[in-house]
């Protein structure tokens, strides 16, 4: 057996680990901009430029301002104050943007992914001036499923001669505003106040005050803590998290690399120790060392390089390409096409080392076995790196731990048992045949990465139609390969399968007829982590978007804001005022679901027509909840009597948006869409947050929960 064979175990579960980086309970950090003024020599009634130059975090995009405004998404704006010795000329403009059909809007948009400018051209009419105003602008990811609204506040100061030249206001560089993320900067005497620091998220409020409420503070209890849940979310994904690293540390044992090593372990231990007691010790200091050797490690990079390489490593298109192509590469060496060993004088060493007596010895013979099989385990240390994309340092420390447990366990019991050694399989044919199992599923999830490439790049090569197409070739090429149709290098002859063999092959037929309808739009809820979005879907026969009538409700009175453009789909009635939706959730003794939406964002778009429109997820929304949607992106204009001032950000918020935006971040600590949040009539949450996520499944679960809660409480 080769060392390379068993890699593939290691990748069914970095699919898995994929799912975690998809963080909700957070406050997502904006571009980076840096707005400047050309020509640096400005000459008073001689046209000028203000540069607008955005770095935008890998997988996000942000929409340009050149597509039809009707369309849906938010176009970047430019708002500023009224000119103090200057004058503007031209639009805002937004330069070399990239386009694409967005199917949800049926329509062409332009937008920026990496970089993005925009430009304003202006004519300095005094020798020296202020230009202040706001940028807005909309960011979103195919990848996480996440549109954010933001505004930049902008203030440069510029001189200007006739004759001769100052030095203009330069550049000043911003992480964001708005209370969406940044700090403070100043440079070349003008500031930009900050809320939050690149690599901060707002600290949790501990109660909640009027202010929370974007609606004239209506039903909100004083007492109410969106805290009190909220690490319960942490600790609860950090033991799923733990769970998945643990059962993955225990299937790297069945794969090829690993197994042979199970007897030259029990060789190792076998008459080393003088009486009991000391081989027992023995085998602990061994499975220790396995543990401390994957544990530090495992997480070195993570320590070294920080949130940023492992958000790198998780949606650039370099590192998802370059395991695109490892993974096919040992894929077609698993299959058979060429064999693979590991250096044998690297591993010569170390086995030196391990003859060696005492502590040192054991410690050697734990590096060798974490040497040999690192070819199983070395995408596992990768996909739990990528997890880390959040910025945290414990999560990949305590992933490294719980896989590194799992795997030292057995050969800890092996160690010190090692007449189990008889009663374990000999290797031999089963395991070419695990061997071809592991290459077939190694194929199939290979394509995710390019999948992830694809998304963050929009290059629009890998839609959900072919890439469900791939899958339903792999998977029934690996159902014939089970049921003896396909012989592959390598493999015994094989008169008749085995009945586990049989049922393998019909569970993964099961699996290629559940595939198929997902060619015709279906929403295959149980792969929704690993497909493509359903707006690259190039053919689906899905229901259209209903909108409830709004009329009278169950208050008797009529809907506040129903007579501007806010809808709420399938015919589901509800609220777009917080404080009314709450007094109507009491009448009818239901518990608050809230929709944190808006009329540009994608996502919620797709959580609509691929989650909302189940008949078991709509039946819910109409009868168990009284919902209310919340546009974060409205530009309505309130009256100044509902004006507030945020605690959060220090700015007055004027507009029906604004107040739901930062609802949203005061309350629960997030600034994302889709966000769904569900309120007992206290204010209490009554369930964890729910963001994006397409498996419907888990979406009734969430309401279920929280429904059953609110009885509970009642």
């Amino acid at each position: 057996m080769t060392k390379d064979q068993g890699k593939s175990g290691k990748l069914l579960l970095l699919a898995l680990f994929f799912f975690s980086f998809y963080a909700q309970a957070q406050i997502i950090a904006p571009p980076k901009w840096k707005i400047s003024i050309e020509p640096k020599d400005l000459v008073q009634g001689e046209e000028a430029k203000m540069i607008f130059e955005a770095q935008i975090p890998i997988g996000w995009y942000i929409y340009a301002n050149d597509f039809d405004p009707d369309l849906g998404p938010i176009l970047a704006t430019l708002k500023l104050d009224g000119p103090e010795g200057y004058e503007l000329k031209g639009a805002f403009t937004a330069i070399d943007s990239k386009k694409k059909y967005e199917e949800i809007w049926e329509g062409e948009v332009k937008y920026f992914v990496g970089k993005g400018r925009f430009e304003q051209s202006f004519v300095p009419k005094t020798t020296s001036g202020k230009i202040s105003g706001t940028l807005e602008y909309q960011m979103c990811s195919d990848v996480t499923g996440q549109c954010v609204n933001y505004d930049e506040e902008l203030e440069l100061t510029f001189t200007a001669s006739e004759n001769t030249t100052t030095e203009p206001f330069a550049e000043f560089e911003s992480p964001g505003k708005a209370g969406f993320g940044g700090d403070s900067s100043s440079v070349g005497g003008t500031t930009t106040k900050q809320s939050i620091s690149d690599n901060e998220t707002a600290a949790p409020r501990t109660s909640a005050t009027d202010d929370d409420n974007p609606s004239k503070k209506e039903g909100l209890s004083a007492t109410t803590s969106s805290t009190e849940i909220l690490p319960a979310q942490e600790e609860g994904s950090l033991w799923g998290f733990m769970v998945l690293a643990f059962l993955a540390g225990l299937a790297a044992l069945l794969t090829p690399c690993v197994f042979p090593m199970i007897p030259m372990t029990v060789s190792f231990f076998t008459g080393r120790a003088g009486n009991r007691a000391t081989g027992i010790r023995n085998a602990f200091v061994y499975g220790f060392s396995i543990i401390a050797i994957y544990t530090v490690a495992g997480t070195a990079v993570a320590a070294i390089q920080g949130p940023e390489f492992a958000n790198w490593l998780a949606t650039h298109w370099v590192p998802n390409l370059f395991f695109f192509g490892v993974f096919i590469f040992f894929a077609l060496a698993f299959l058979g096409m060429f064999e693979l060993t590991l250096p044998s004088g690297l591993v010569n060493k170390v086995d030196e080392k391990a003859e060696k007596g005492g502590f040192t010895g054991i410690f050697f013979m734990a590096f060798t076995l974490v040497l040999v099989s690192f070819s199983c385990t070395g995408p596992i240390v990768g996909s739990i790196l990528i997890s880390s994309a959040g910025g945290e340092l414990v999560k990949p420390i305590l992933g490294m731990f719980a896989f590194s447990l799992a795997f030292a366990i057995p050969f800890t019991l092996f160690a010190i048992f090692p007449e189990w050694m008889n009663r374990l399989p000999k290797s031999g044919g089963w395991l070419n045949s695990v061997k071809v199992v592991l290459g077939f599923l190694e194929l199939a999830l290979a394509f995710k990465f390019l999948s992830i490439a694809d998304l963050v790049y929009h290059w629009g090569i890998l839609d959900r139609d072919i890439f469900l197409i791939i899958w339903i070739v792999i998977f029934a090429g690996l159902g014939l390969y089970l049921l003896g149709k396909i012989r592959l290098p390598h493999d015994s002859p094989m008169e008749t399968i085995g009945v586990p063999r049989l049922l393998l092959a019909l569970l993964t037929f099961m699996f290629v007829l559940y595939m198929i309808p997902g060619l015709f739009g279906a929403p295959l809820k149980y792969l929704s982590g690993f497909l493509p979005p359903m707006s690259t879907q190039q053919f689906k026969l899905t229901a259209g978007l209903n909108t409830a009538d709004v009329g009278e409700n169950i208050l008797g009175e009529p809907v506040k804001y129903a007579d501007i453009p806010l809808e709420i789909p399938h015919g589901i009635q509800g609220y777009f005022d917080y404080g009314q939706a709450m007094r109507a959730a009491k009448k009818a003794n239901k518990p608050l679901l809230i929709d944190f939406t808006g009329h540009g964002c994608v996502n919620c778009r797709k959580m609509e027509e691929n989650v909302w429109v189940d008949p078991q997820v709509l039946k819910r929304l109409k009868e168990d909840f009284v919902m209310v949607a919340l546009y974060i992106d409205e530009r309505l204009d309130l009256p100044e009597s509902d004006w507030y001032t945020s605690e959060y950000d220090g700015k007055v918020k004027k507009t029906l948006g604004k107040q739901n935006a930062d609802f949203q971040i005061t309350r629960f600590q997030n600034n994302a869409q889709p966000y769904y949040v569900i309120l007992d009539h206290d204010g209490n949450l009554l369930a964890q947050p729910k963001g994006y996520d397409t498996d419907i499944q888990a979406f009734i679960e969430f309401l279920d929960g929280a429904k059953g809660e609110f009885e509970a409480r009642n």
